[in-house]
């Protein structure tokens, strides 16, 4: 990247428009606050700047420039989606990928199954293999 340039943080987030996520379980967390840009909404969120709760999503509305940065993503338990002219949906790709880059020390995802079905060693044991 060139001198001057800073990287875009809406690069690492999947967009969902017109879509807005509802918590069905009361324990999922939501920050709001006024802000003029996804871009600050999205730079905050990388951060967990001000929020008590590692942010996995936000959702922008458009009309009133209200960000809301939300401790779920759309493949949360206790979530349904909902459809919604005024917002647009911001998701970590980190927690939405289904797949694995590298050598997966940094996967966030859901997969916990092999290619051919075989449930995955947890990170935290050493059975079957040692790490």
């Amino acid at each position: 990247e060139s001198k001057g340039k800073r990287r875009n943080p809406l690069h690492d987030f999947k967009k969902t428009g017109e879509l807005m996520l509802i918590k069905v379980n009361k324990t999922l967390e939501v920050k709001t606050k006024l802000l003029n840009t996804t871009e600050q909404c999205a730079k905050r969120c990388n951060r967990n700047k001000g929020l008590s709760f590692t942010c996995k999503a936000f959702a922008y509305d458009r009309v009133t420039k209200r960000c809301h940065w939300l401790s779920f993503n759309s493949l949360t338990n206790g979530v349904r989606k909902k459809q919604d002219h005024a917002f647009d949906l911001y998701e970590k790709k980190d927690y939405v990928r289904n797949c694995i880059i590298g050598k997966g020390a940094d996967y966030k995802g859901t997969i916990s199954v092999t290619k051919s079905g075989i449930q995955c060693q947890a990170w935290n044991s050493m059975i079957p293999h040692e790490h």
